[in-house]
């Protein structure tokens, strides 16, 4: 099958497919019926069958309820693919609205630091970064490729001529996590382009991190190693083994300094659980556990159990750990898969309860979940929906509705999602309507039938939160990002560039021109490349300083405070 689109039998149902996920569209106004279970056995029961060993049966299933959800309209275009932007001005119910910089309080500017990547235009698809993310620390910088590479930047210490300058970020290791695959039975192409990495929290000298494609994940140790062994008795100073008769006397081996190595090693591969592209890995706070989320099914990994898993979720699909017989699960699949109208779009664990996560849809909804209530998750704790303007309503309604990234705030009180046009913050404890809405390009909702035809209006933008919570970016076209204050009601919009790449340069906030006569300093709508895009931005946890993926270039940015 193409990785682009391409045709799949399944259960004599023809479904069209895009980027080897679910249906773009159905042949037919869909209609879903949902049975909701429930464990009848415990959470306890739950991580005796995660962890226990030997042969564990599975817990015994209960049907709750039928559902019969809203049918969706059959001209819907994709079902989960979705993405963001960034743009004007936002509104914030509670007062707050947006800004330009975060952090403390003090008012500043950023300022250019370091920019990482090739110059050239002739961008190869496998340089094209995918993801970002910096450990707990803020040390390390990783980011992944579509050609299946993670490379891993770190913190150089301050320079004692500049005691006031921060450390910049070098490269530290560079590793190819994933290779190219081919699925026999499925007839299809497993892409090696890294989805997701996510940093376990440091333990001892050694780093862990986890990263995933579209099917397999990986928990990867970088160490360090500064000495070598040296006085064997068995063997020489080049490797070639000694005759034992020759030996006539006993040395103890002693280590030798020697230049300082990295190295990459993969310590557990977790795999054949998912049978449609993992779009989300979310470490628990309990630090043992971990979440993975496809289209249809999240998953609860234990980081040192690779052969066993517990599937959490249903949608629509059946899922059984790997060393257990069919047979002992309850197969809840659709009849039909075009009855199908709502996929898994994000899942993330609770910052502080190792037992409350929380999963997005492409229908633009939230679910929060509490892995005490039951085993299976299929019945929601809070569900989070902010009612539907009629007046506003159009055909790309739904597909600019669906959420490409959740985020939980780093106290837990509060998550942040995104969709395609804003970036909306909620109050886990008020399921209604979000607490703040930022605009992030409302310029380009007249643009949306343009978008639609050359499929950017599927792109998924993600959002981040800065260490103190109190700010919040994302990332849009032409290489634009946006950052909105939630306290002092300011937003700007800022480029990566390598025009502005002068270092501790000064950035300079840009606007759009949406009609009328165009500044001096302004863009028109018109003029953005919407080949140029910002999908992926992370934040230092503890100090103002971003990192923004622009195609196959890495840029960051710190504050340089007034």
């Amino acid at each position: 099958m193409s990785s682009e689109t391409g045709e799949v039998s399944i259960n004599a149902v023809s479904l069209r497919y895009r980027d080897g996920g679910l249906p773009l569209r159905p042949a037919h106004k869909p209609r879903l019926t949902v049975i909701l279970l429930t464990m009848s056995n415990s959470w306890q029961d739950r991580r005796q069958a995660l962890l226990g060993p030997g042969p564990c049966a599975a817990p015994a299933l209960k049907p709750l309820f039928f559902d019969p959800p809203r049918a969706f309209a059959w001209r819907r275009k994709l079902l989960g693919h979705v993405g963001g932007a960034d743009g004007e001005a936002g509104v914030a119910p509670r007062g707050h609205t947006a800004m330009a910089g975060v952090g403390g309080g003090n008012d500043f500017q950023w300022c250019f630091s370091q920019v990482k990547g090739a110059i050239d235009e002739d961008v190869a698809e496998a340089d094209i970064i995918s993801t970002v993310e910096f450990n707990y620390s803020g040390e390390l910088l990783a980011t992944g490729d579509k050609g299946g590479r993670v490379v891993i930047f770190q913190r150089e210490q301050e320079s004692k001529n500049r005691p006031h300058s921060r450390g910049e970020y070098n490269v530290y290791s560079t590793f190819q996590s994933h290779e190219p695959e081919f699925d026999y039975l499925k007839s299809l192409e497993i892409e090696e382009k890294i989805n997701k990495i996510r940093w376990l929290p440091q333990q001892n000298a050694a780093h862990f991190l986890l990263s995933t494609n579209d099917k397999t994940i990986k928990l990867w140790k970088i160490s360090e190693r500064d000495k070598r062994a040296e006085g064997y008795n068995l063997k020489d100073e080049d490797g070639r083994l000694r005759d034992p008769f020759r030996i006539t006397s006993l040395r103890v081996p002693v280590l030798m300094p020697m230049d300082l190595m990295v190295e990459a090693s993969p310590r557990r591969i977790f795999a054949n659980a998912h049978t449609y592209h993992i779009n989300s890995i979310s470490v628990n706070s309990d630090h043992e556990t971990y979440l993975s989320a496809d289209d249809l099914r999240i998953n609860l990994w234990h980081l040192e159990i690779t052969d066993r898993s517990f599937s959490i979720l249903f949608c629509g699909e059946f899922f059984f750990p790997l060393d257990r017989a069919p047979s002992d699960i309850v197969d809840i699949k659709p009849a039909n898969m075009e009855e199908l109208t709502e996929v898994i779009t994000a899942a993330e664990c609770h910052p502080h309860q190792c037992n409350v996560f929380v999963y997005s849809s492409s229908k633009g909804t939230i679910r929060l979940c509490d892995m005490r209530a039951a085993a299976l998750c299929d019945r929601h704790t809070k569900f989070f929906e902010e009612p539907e303007d009629p007046s506003s309503r159009s055909f790309f309604s739904e597909i600019i509705s669906s959420i490409s990234d959740v985020k939980f705030s780093h106290s837990g009180r509060y998550m942040m999602t995104r969709d395609y046009l804003s970036v909306k913050v909620w109050d886990l404890n008020m399921e209604n309507r979000p607490v703040e809405t930022y605009q992030v390009h409302e310029y380009l909702r007249s643009k949306l039938c343009s978008l639609y035809e050359n499929d950017c209006i599927f792109d998924k933008f993600e959002c981040c939160w800065n260490g103190s919570d109190g700010a919040i970016m994302t990332g849009s076209y032409n290489n634009f990002f946006r950052m909105f204050d939630r306290n002092s009601r300011r937003d700007i919009t800022l480029e990566a560039s390598r025009e502005s790449s002068k270092p501790r340069a000064m950035l300079k906030p840009r606007k759009v021109c949406t009609g009328g006569k165009r500044k001096k300093d302004e863009i028109s709508v018109d003029s953005l490349d919407f080949n140029k895009k910002i999908l992926h931005t992370a934040w230092h946890p503890k100090e103002n300083v971003i990192a923004v993926a622009a195609t196959n270039n890495l840029y960051i940015f710190q504050d340089k405070i007034n």
